[in-house]
């Protein structure tokens, strides 16, 4: 069986087609290399509009591509939907589900995976957020456990706690659609509800929300939390959780049927490669050319990547620019080498950060510019707008957003595919 087709060129391998695969892939155009990519799913998701889609506010669709179509009229490009299982260095080649494939530059964009430390309880029960179909879970969840709770007068204070844990930029965007979502659409579909008893709780393990922001962006994300009603716990570390009750602080609890975990995420690492060559975040050590240490022709990009150095001691923050701004990098680098041309080592360039809370609220360290509120908030669409792979995308997405905005609903409230939790 032949998984591609053989070729005089050398073969470029990546493992993924987010941030960093694709515009690995882009930037490789019309170069002298065969290019493969990989990928379990045949489509590219704008994972910071992930919540949306599990508040009801976008469609699925809207948020994902087909890799396909993006590159359908590149030459001597070729996509697999494929998972891949192990590296073998030695042999050039990779185990994936659909067979083996052999490269000759092999290219490692996986991203990153949700990380529970090692809290077992958690993993099992929590929701994550990292891909559609979680979302749409989490979407489920949500609107099951509102139908529940009709019949279910029991338990209603486990139904109408819902937990965020972790005050980055996801746990503080879902955290404000959440009390959005309770106070302009729910209350419409359940009357029968005293809604007034839902809280929207945000457990942080720091002193601040939003990190990686300045300390003003931090404390206005907290005042527009609070201002809004969500109940935001600092200073707090959580222990685990068995479906109905949140352990925090050693000896105190939350009963809740919805965690959503937004604490903690590690390199989405691949079988195969000498274990010294990741950090303890499951991130490849890389040197400033991207090449995984000790290797001649394995590279890594984005999340799964760690530059490590003295400014850096973590590595690049886990960002979407930082994925793009390495793929152009090393694509560049690659048709340098091809060329017997001097190659550059990576300097990233920090276009700045954002956060958006809720209508009229968010957050911005620019360059140039910090900014709150309103005109933070359009900064925030326009960027994320224009970001999104296709035309079509972000009409839909412009349009949905305006409908949310002018006529405060959230139209896509569907159990498209009710929610089980897997057993162990």
């Amino acid at each position: 069986m032949t998984i591609v087709p053989s070729s005089d060129k050398k073969r470029i391998v990546i493992i993924g087609g987010g941030f960093a695969g694709i515009n690995l892939v882009k930037k490789l155009a019309g170069s002298n290399f065969q290019v493969v990519l990989l990928d379990k799913h045949n489509y590219h998701t704008f994972q910071p509009l992930l919540y949306q889609v599990a508040t009801g506010g976008l469609e699925p669709d809207s948020i994902a591509f087909p890799l396909r179509k993006i590159f359908g009229r590149q030459k001597d490009f070729y996509f697999r939907v494929a998972g891949v299982h192990q590296i073998l260095p030695k042999e050039n080649k990779l185990i994936t589900d659909i067979g083996e494939i052999n490269y000759d530059h092999l290219v490692i964009a996986t991203g990153s995976t949700n990380n529970f430390f090692g809290m077992d309880g958690m993993q099992h029960n929590a929701m994550p957020l990292k891909s559609i179909p979680e979302a749409l879970d989490l979407r489920s969840l949500i609107l099951q456990n509102m139908e529940m709770a009709l019949v279910d007068t029991d338990n209603h204070e486990a139904y109408f706690n819902i937990v965020v844990v972790g005050g980055g930029p996801t746990g503080v965007e879902v955290s404000g659609a959440l009390v959005e979502l309770k106070k302009h659409v729910l209350p419409n579909d359940y009357p029968e509800l005293d809604l007034s008893k839902t809280k929207v709780w945000l457990i942080e393990a720091g002193d601040q929300l939003l990190k990686g922001l300045s300390r003003n962006a931090s404390d206005k994300s907290l005042a527009y939390l609070q201002e809004m009603g969500v109940n935001v716990m600092l200073n707090t570390r959580v222990g685990d959780f068995d479906g109905v009750k949140l352990l925090y602080d050693n000896d105190k609890c939350l009963y809740t049927k919805t965690v959503i975990w937004a604490a903690g995420v590690k390199g989405a690492y691949v079988e195969g490669l000498n274990k010294d060559v990741a950090n303890t975040s499951s991130r490849y050590l890389v040197d400033r050319f991207q090449k995984i240490n000790g290797y001649n022709n394995i590279y890594a990009i984005g999340d799964v990547a760690g530059m490590i150095d003295e400014v850096l001691p973590y590595g690049h923050p886990m960002v979407a620019q930082v994925a793009i701004q390495q793929a152009k990098n090393l694509g560049k680098n690659f048709k340098a080498m091809d060329r017997g041309a001097e190659i550059f080592p990576f300097r990233y360039r920090d276009l700045g950060s954002m956060a958006t809370v809720g209508r009229n609220k968010a957050v911005a360290d620019l360059p140039w510019y910090s900014t709150q509120g309103v005109l933070a908030w359009f900064i925030w669409m326009f960027v994320h707008l224009m970001a999104l792979v296709g035309f079509r995308n972000r009409v839909i997405v412009f349009i949905n957003w305006l409908w949310s905005y002018f006529s405060y609903d959230r139209a896509i409230r569907l159990i498209i595919r009710p929610y089980r939790k897997m057993k162990k």
